[in-house]
Formats: C-alpha cells, sequence, structure tokens
C-alpha cells in the first residue's frame, strides 16, 4: 500500500471543482438561495392606546404602497418600476429594476378599523392602529318556564 499526499486547498489550473460548482443546476437551486430574504423585517409594537408597525424600506416613494384591510387582515403590498437608459457616442446602456413584496398581518379583536394611519418618511414606513375597548360579553340570563 502506497501513502499519497494531496494538497489541502484544490489546485485552480488542474482540479474541475469551480466546473462542478457552476456548471449543473445545484449552485442555483441550493438550500442558500432558497433562504434569501425578500421581504424587509418587520417590527410591531404594542402600545397602550393602540399598535405600531415600522418597516424599514428605504428607497420607496408613498405612491409605491398600497395598504388595505379585508376580513381583519392587514395586507402592505409594494411595487416599484424602475428604468434608466444611458445613450452615448459608441454604446447604449439600458437598465432596470423591478422591486415587489407583500406583508399580511392578522388584527386582534381589539382594533379600530377606522383610526388607522400610514406615514412614510426617511425609508421608515410606520402604520399606527389604534384600539378600541371591547365590549364585554353579557352574562347568561336564565328564563325561568312557566
Amino acid at each position: 500500500m502506497t501513502l499519497l499526499k494531496s494538497p489541502v486547498l484544490p489546485n485552480l489550473f488542474t482540479d474541475k471543482w469551480l466546473s462542478d460548482f457552476f456548471d449543473n443546476d445545484r449552485f442555483f437551486d441550493a438550500d442558500w438561495m432558497k433562504r434569501i430574504q425578500v421581504v424587509p423585517a418587520v417590527n410591531v409594537k404594542e402600545l397602550e392606546k393602540g399598535f405600531e408597525i415600522e418597516m424599514a424600506v428605504p428607497g420607496m416613494t408613498k405612491k409605491d404602497f398600497h395598504i388595505n384591510i379585508e376580513n381583519g387582515m392587514l395586507t402592505i403590498f409594494t411595487e416599484k418600476k424602475e428604468e434608466k437608459e444611458v445613450k452615448e457616442e459608441n454604446f447604449t446602456r439600458k437598465e432596470f429594476n423591478y422591486t415587489n413584496f407583500t406583508r399580511s398581518f392578522n388584527l386582534p379583536e381589539n382594533v379600530n378599523p377606522d383610526r388607522i394611519e400610514a406615514k412614510y418618511e426617511d425609508g421608515l414606513l410606520r402604520i399606527m392602529i389604534a384600539k378600541r375597548a371591547l365590549t364585554p360579553d353579557k352574562p347568561m340570563k336564565t328564563i325561568e318556564v312557566k
């Protein structure tokens, strides 16, 4: 039996490790690609008089946001399309960018859907949701049979 020593690091010129990595679909089907977060993180605070939702979304404008409530669900949707074209003497470059995301939140029963405000400033979307007093359940009433 002969002991062969191999280099610790792959040789860039003789080993085909880069070819194996990029020449098949494993690169784009890898688990790390599926874990890339495409929606911004959200902070939800419960305050004495309501709830506050904060979302960092730089580069947007007020017109890019669509916020609605339906069946106790608050949904935030945004979509932004940008196109830029640069023409110079020897070339033309056209770039485009498309960004969108949707976040939905189940609202608790004690929110007042008529008192919700949204404000976007300095890359931060802030949604304030007022609470309302819940009416207590009426006590059980016994009816006497006559």
